[in-house]
Formats: structure tokens, C-alpha cells, sequence
């Protein structure tokens, strides 16, 4: 596959380490393993990665430099920057674009080879114009909405596109559709989806076939037909929410104590002063805050909310969190065990990021997206 202009470097990796708050490390063999866990269970269906969001926040170019390696030869990403930066670690993979196509962009297709996912007939129409004058066969994914109504063709459009698909060459490569509940196993809306993307393949003879997200995986043979596309799962994501996690922990987050200070009973802690002690209380100052990702609803307010791993024991957040900092709880912790300059621990150990997601209130997605911007970042398992 030849490319119109040079493919970028990737951009370094974090500050050094002693200049930072906190330290990042991922762990990129658990990845693979994570990959090749979803292969099996996808049976005969190619597995593909989503690796967009950079890599769920991880990195696109070491993510998708390691899963290539381990045989992954499809990727999805979000936008064509994304593109280029996979296809810098990616030479001779298929790299779809979820954000679809336009005119102004095309071009950038033709210098990245990457296949646009195409969610309208205008963007249809856009797209064979743009070929047609191009003398590109690159190949394009059609992405129909079977129920999450957010991106995609309605179905009839997609009905009455097909002969044309059969007798004319718009290069189409892969036939794709979003479900929007496949990790709620009964939900009504997955055999719903399922039932309306069957029907939908059967006009599309001799197209390739994609329905199965990280849940859908494990929801069995009815959604997995030619290629299953992973996100979140390969990042450690629990795919099976309710159920032990297959997946194999990917990420861990700690930061330096900065002080340990001693409260009276009645003093306050943090802005608002929204968080009282109720006893004699320690407290370890942690460099880590929401400007982290340590998303500010994990606040320890009348309830501790979130927790750090200090000396092998989970303690409580308490007040809120700041932008550069976290206050914890480590009066139960035995005299002289915390110290300045110590490691906490705010995700991996026993701290899953599922986990860390559910006490704030939010997904692991988004999670694992905000954590560690400004963290020294260390890849392990290269």
C-alpha cells in the first residue's frame, strides 16, 4: 500500500517522572492478552480494535504498534488524525474511520489509506463522486442504525441501497451497525437490533458483516458475524458488567504523599468546607486532582466516595477534590505506616477501574479516557 505524503512520528510520552504529580502505567502485553481473549471468544469472526480516543486514552500509537504485533489487522478510530497516527504503527492494516466522510476531508483518505465509515446517503453520494474522480478503491464501510439513533443510515435507506450495492461499484467494503444495550444481556432492544441487522445482511450478499461491540462479544454467535470490534474491553473494561471480568487489568494510577497533617475533631477539610471530621483524624495529601482525571464526584463529602490504596488498605477520599490534589483518610492506617513521598494507588492493586468509575457515578469509558493527562506515562510489556 503506497501513501501520498511521509507518515508522522508519534508524539513523546509524558513529562519525566520527577516532575510530575502522578505515574500512568500501562500495561501493554495485557492488552494483547486482552485481544486474543476477545478472538477466542468471537469464534470464527475476524477480531478487530476500536483504538480511537487515542487508544481510550492510553496511546494510539503504542496500543495499536503492540495489537498489530500480536495480528490485529483491522482498526477503527474516531477521525482521520486518529488514522494517521495508527497507520504510523500500522502500515499494512485496514483502518476505518468512524467519523465518516466529507469532501474537504477526502483527500487525507487517499494520503492515509484509510476507508471511511459512511452514515448518510449524502455522505454516499459525497463519497462516489469523490472516488469516481479519484480512481480510488480503497474501500468505505456502511454504517446503518438498527436502534441506537445517533449515527447511521435508517434502514429502509439502506434497504433500497443494497441492488445498487450488488450492481455498481461504490467499493463498499463492510456492512456495520451499533447496539445500544449489549452489555444488559435481556435488554429487549439487542434481539431487536439483532433481528433487523439479519435482514439486512441478507441484501448485502458478499459483504462483509459487523455488529458485536466488547459486550456484544459475549452475547453469542448471533452477533459476531464477520468481524467483531472491541473497545473498551481490551482496555481492562469489564464487558460483563454483574459478572467477573474476563478481561485482564490494563492500567494503574498512583501519586506521591505529599504531607501528612493531623486534624482535631470539627475541623473541616477542602473547598467549601463541605467535609467534617467526626474524630481525631490523619490525613495524606496525595498530587493527584481532577486536572488528573480524578473526576471531582468521587469527592469524599458525607460519604467517602472514592479511595486510594495506601500501604496495602483502601482509604476513604475526603473533602473535594482539587485540581493538583486529593485528601485521604488514613487514621486506621497503624502510626509511622504513611510517609512524605510514599506511593498511593488510585487505580490497579484492588482497585479496578470499574471500580473507580462506579464511585464517581460514571462509566469506566469515561474513566479511562480522562485519567493521567499530565502523568508520567511508562509502558510495560512492550
Amino acid at each position: 500500500m503506497a501513501f501520498a505524503e511521509p507518515l508522522p512520528e508519534p508524539a513523546p510520552v509524558g513529562a519525566s517522572l520527577p516532575e510530575t504529580g502522578g505515574t500512568l502505567t500501562i500495561d501493554l502485553a495485557a492488552i494483547a492478552a486482552n485481544w486474543r481473549t476477545l478472538a477466542r471468544q468471537a469464534r470464527t469472526a475476524e477480531c478487530a480494535a476500536v483504538v480511537k480516543a487515542n487508544g481510550y486514552g492510553l496511546g494510539v500509537e503504542a496500543v495499536t504498534a503492540k495489537l498489530y504485533g500480536a495480528g490485529c489487522r483491522t482498526f477503527f478510530v474516531a477521525d482521520l488524525a486518529e488514522a494517521r497516527r495508527a497507520r504510523a504503527r500500522a502500515r499494512e492494516a485496514v483502518i476505518y474511520v468512524l467519523g465518516g466522510f466529507s469532501p474537504e476531508i477526502g483527500p487525507g483518505y487517499l494520503a492515509v489509506g484509510a476507508r471511511p465509515v459512511i452514515n448518510s446517503t449524502t455522505e454516499l453520494a459525497e463519497w462516489d463522486a469523490f472516488v469516481a474522480a479519484n480512481r480510488w478503491r480503497g474501500g468505505a464501510a456502511i454504517h446503518v442504525d438498527t436502534g441506537m439513533n445517533r449515527l447511521g443510515m435508517r434502514c429502509d435507506e439502506a434497504a433500497a441501497l443494497a441492488p445498487r450495492v450488488q450492481t455498481e461499484n461504490h467499493g463498499i467494503t463492510l456492512l456495520m451497525s451499533h447496539m445500544a444495550c449489549a452489555e444488559i444481556p435481556r435488554h429487549p432492544l439487542n434481539a431487536a437490533q439483532i433481528r433487523l441487522f439479519k435482514e439486512l445482511r441478507g441484501l448485502f450478499r458478499g459483504v462483509a458483516a459487523s455488529l458485536a461491540n466488547s459486550s456484544a462479544i459475549f452475547l453469542g454467535d448471533s452477533t459476531h458475524w464477520d468481524l467483531a470490534r472491541p473497545g473498551a474491553a481490551l482496555y481492562g473494561v469489564n464487558p460483563t458488567p454483574g459478572r467477573a471480568n474476563p478481561m485482564q487489568g490494563v492500567v494503574k494510577l498512583t501519586s506521591r504523599i505529599l504531607q501528612v497533617r493531623t486534624l482535631e475533631r470539627g475541623q473541616t477539610v477542602g473547598y467549601g468546607a463541605a467535609w467534617v471530621a467526626k474524630r481525631p483524624t490523619r490525613l495524606a495529601v496525595a498530587g493527584l486532582g481532577y486536572a488528573d482525571g480524578l473526576l471531582r464526584a468521587s469527592s469524599g463529602l458525607d460519604e467517602a466516595r472514592g479511595v486510594a490504596s495506601i500501604a496495602g488498605r483502601l482509604c476513604p477520599f475526603v473533602g473535594r477534590i482539587s485540581m493538583d490534589l486529593v485528601c485521604i483518610d488514613v487514621t486506621d492506617l497503624p502510626e509511622g505506616a504513611v510517609r512524605r513521598g510514599e506511593p498511593a494507588t488510585f487505580v490497579g492493586d484492588s482497585i479496578s477501574i470499574d471500580d473507580v468509575a462506579a464511585r464517581a457515578g460514571t462509566i469506566a469509558y469515561e474513566t479511562l479516557t480522562q485519567i493521567g493527562r499530565r502523568c508520567h506515562v511508562v509502558y510495560t510489556g512492550v
